[in-house]
């Protein structure tokens, strides 16, 4: 049994979410050499009881932290996360971390500077409207909600 593939962006740099917060490229870097992909968790809609998969590869790049990662093969979360997906009613991805530097931002919210990264969710309703699963295995082209975004790898 093979296991179903999630890529997208997680976060997009320079874009505030929702609260006002704005990653800055390299927010991320510190953590990514310290834990590696698989050391950070795939959880469902950042519940840790609820782990559904593994990321595989995860990596700044210039319009942000790009990821890869499998969903769990067999496990019943999992199984259903890969029909939602595929039917396109789960396509968000929502970061957890720690803030570690942050400068304050006109008008509210916060430059993110360094933080960091615990887990990355799959979510209905991300809090940055652009971090979207831009493809998995289980379809058969890129989603709609690709938006333009080139992805590295495929």
């Amino acid at each position: 049994m093979s296991a179903p593939v999630i890529e997208g962006y997680a976060s997009l740099w320079d874009r505030p979410d929702f609260s006002g917060d704005v990653v800055l490229k390299g927010a991320f870097a510190a953590s990514l050499d310290r834990r590696g992909p698989r050391g950070i968790r795939m959880l469902w809609s950042h519940d840790p009881a609820d782990p559904v998969g593994i990321w595989t590869d995860m990596r700044e790049d210039a319009i942000g932290l790009y990821v890869r990662g499998e969903l769990t093969p067999g496990a019943r979360r999992s199984r259903d996360l890969e029909a939602l997906v595929a039917a396109g009613a789960v396509d968000g991805l929502s970061i957890g971390f720690r803030t570690l530097t942050a400068r304050r931002r006109t008008g509210g919210g916060r430059f993110l500077v360094a933080v960091d990264l615990w887990e990355i969710s799959l979510v209905t309703f991300p809090m940055l409207p652009g971090a979207r699963i831009a493809r998995s295995s289980s379809q058969h082209k890129p989603s709609a909600t690709d938006g333009g975004f080139s992805h590295p790898g495929t």
